[in-house]
């Protein structure tokens, strides 16, 4: 449940998690995360395929491994705190942060103990993070114990993230825009008189379209939003 407070573009996002999250992924075996080169993008694609509980529907999706975050992500923008907690939003929206969805475990429980070895060891399975654009921000789908157990050991867990990614007639629709702007410039360079400077803009006009065009097929699409299901 959420509910937004305050005025202009810096507001609180107050929000009471409710109990019943479901992990998306089977339980994992000490076993499987000691296999050399694990594929985990992979495993956890089909377990998200086969899986009646996960966040998936029609359209096209991602999952990233992510090794790394930015400072703060996993310290002050991690949300221990349960059920309630209020996220103060960025100017403009969005917070930028990891959310839990169940119960966090103290760090000296049994579980937590055992994969603070995999932490110690390198054999620790990646935390299954969604991420979620009104947010600006990551739901954890699976992975609370192994996330406790590497913050637990000083270290930031393991990460794959799913992301929606933009329908394709959509990117392709920003492609052609895309595409005019950079024809239109261009075209203006064309009026300057030749030389190394204009040369030297030409290449980095060129350089710079191709890289946008070759990551919009993959950029994060907003995080559809449905009404909750009518039980009566």
């Amino acid at each position: 449940m959420l509910r937004s407070h305050g005025d202009g573009c810096c507001r609180e996002l107050h929000l009471r998690r409710l109990p019943g999250h479901r992990s998306p992924l089977p339980p994992l075996r000490a076993a499987s995360m000691r296999t050399p080169d694990a594929d985990w993008r992979h495993r956890c694609a089909r377990w998200l395929e086969d899986t009646p509980h996960g966040p998936l529907h029609d359209g096209r999706w991602s999952l990233t491994a992510r090794a790394s975050f930015a400072p703060g992500i996993w310290t002050e923008d991690f949300v221990p705190d349960w059920p309630d907690t209020v996220l103060e939003l960025l100017c403009g929206g969005g917070w930028h942060g990891v959310l839990p969805l169940r119960p966090l475990p103290p760090p000296d429980a049994p579980r937590v103990k055992a994969y603070r070895k995999h932490v110690r060891d390198g054999t620790l399975a990646p935390v299954l993070l969604w991420w979620v654009s009104f947010l600006d921000g990551w739901l954890i789908l699976d992975g609370h114990d192994r996330a406790v157990a590497a913050l637990a050991e000083g270290t930031e867990p393991p990460c794959v993230v799913l992301a929606r990614l933009p329908d394709e007639a959509e990117w392709r629709r920003t492609a052609d825009a895309v595409a005019e702007g950079h024809a239109e410039r261009m075209t203006r360079l064309s009026e300057h008189p030749a030389g190394p400077g204009t040369e030297r803009r030409r290449a980095a006009l060129e350089r710079g379209y191709a890289d946008a065009l070759a990551t919009l097929p993959y950029d994060e699409a907003p995080t559809p939003l449905w009404p909750p299901a009518d039980d009566a």
